[in-house]
């Protein structure tokens, strides 16, 4: 009896975190859904964190850092596709700014230079776009290998599949293994912090579920406040100046201070 009184605050914390967890209005499909998540760790567990942990232990961080570059320019093409369908035109040709000159002037995007020049990513993707025109979330959900999900970004995740700039990889093998060298690279770039996740969390489940819904609701908020045609400055290029010739440098400097007013007579 002792035994169980000791035990009994733990018990009940745990009863409500699973009531808790259990009635979650905005997850109808919770059973499906952490048995998904518990099939996706053990996939990452057996399978990919293995891959991912060899592949960092042989790859030399320079080009790690170019693998991620490099994936990162067709992800900014996906970007700026979306900003335009979104009414985005300055972030759209700001992100235009950014591929070409990692294209040309990057070795095919494996150097960030576009970074260095002050022209940042603008991560946006076909499910904010859906969002941006009225798309309501729909109930949350747990996809085989990209995990954290809902229906709205489930399409969003279809379309990118189908359409997106990896997709556009010729002949389809090329295609594939492209999706899979980037889903080993980035789970190497993760590893720290999966380690990180399964020394904090409780419920694991609930975790990445929570933060997945604040991140996303954070980034649908900034989507939909923005004007329907949002031009921005008038040239793209006016936060951008040049700096002393000298120092080679290429990005925002700061105002010349005003002149000082005369004093009165």
């Amino acid at each position: 009896m002792n035994l169980l009184m000791r035990r009994l605050p733990a018990l009940l914390a745990l009863a409500l975190l699973g009531g808790c967890a259990t009635h979650n209005p905005q997850d109808p499909l919770e059973p499906y859904n952490r048995a998904m998540f518990t099939i996706n760790d053990k996939v990452d567990r057996a399978v990919l964190k293995p891959v991912a942990t060899g592949y960092k232990a042989i790859t030399p961080t320079p080009i790690r850092h170019g693998v991620t570059n490099f994936f990162g320019n067709f992800g900014d093409v996906w970007s700026m596709t979306n900003d335009f369908l979104q009414g985005n035109v300055h972030d759209g040709l700001s992100t235009f700014m950014r591929v070409s000159v990692n294209t040309v002037f990057g070795l095919f995007g494996t150097l960030d230079i576009a970074t260095e020049m002050g022209i940042y990513k603008h991560p946006n993707d076909f499910g904010l776009t859906l969002a941006r025109w009225g798309v309501g979330s729909g109930p949350y959900v747990v996809l085989p290998f990209y995990g954290p999900s809902n229906l709205r970004d489930t399409a969003g995740t279809g379309v990118f599949l189908a359409y997106g700039p990896t997709a556009q990889i010729s002949p389809p093998s090329a295609s594939y293994g492209a999706l899979a060298l980037n889903l080993v690279n980035t789970r190497a770039n993760l590893l720290d912090a999966t380690n990180l996740f399964d020394q904090i969390s409780l419920d694991p489940y609930v975790f990445a579920r929570s933060a997945y819904e604040q991140r996303r609701k954070a980034q649908v908020d900034e989507v939909r406040q923005r004007p329907f045609i949002d031009l921005g400055e008038p040239d793209p290029l006016a936060r951008y100046s040049y700096g002393p010739v000298d120092q080679g440098v290429l990005g925002p400097q700061p105002a010349a201070p005003a002149p000082a007013a005369s004093a009165a007579p």
